[in-house]
């Protein structure tokens, strides 16, 4: 009986607002069998520092935000604040 974890990164999705949502599965595994399969979830706002994101989610990221993406998130953000 061999126990095994694995970790990956199995979702990413780009939101019309540019937000960036990651998704993370983290499965058990018997002899090659899974047992057990757990998420984690997080979000990065556009031009976020993702300098401690995985590789494929940076990249992603980058193709994601280009500057129009960004300067119409920082104006949704900006007109939130004032509604507040």
């Amino acid at each position: 009986m061999a126990l095994e974890k694995q970790v990956a990164i199995d979702k990413i999705e780009i939101l019309e607002n540019g937000i960036v949502q990651v998704r993370e599965i983290t499965r058990i595994l018997e002899d090659g069998v899974e047992l057990s399969a757990s998420y984690h979830r997080w979000t990065l706002a556009p031009k976020q520092d993702i300098s401690d994101q995985p590789e494929k989610v940076q990249a992603i990221c980058n193709a994601a935000w280009t500057p129009e993406v960004i300067s119409t998130y920082e104006a949704q953000q900006a007109a939130n604040q004032l509604g507040a």
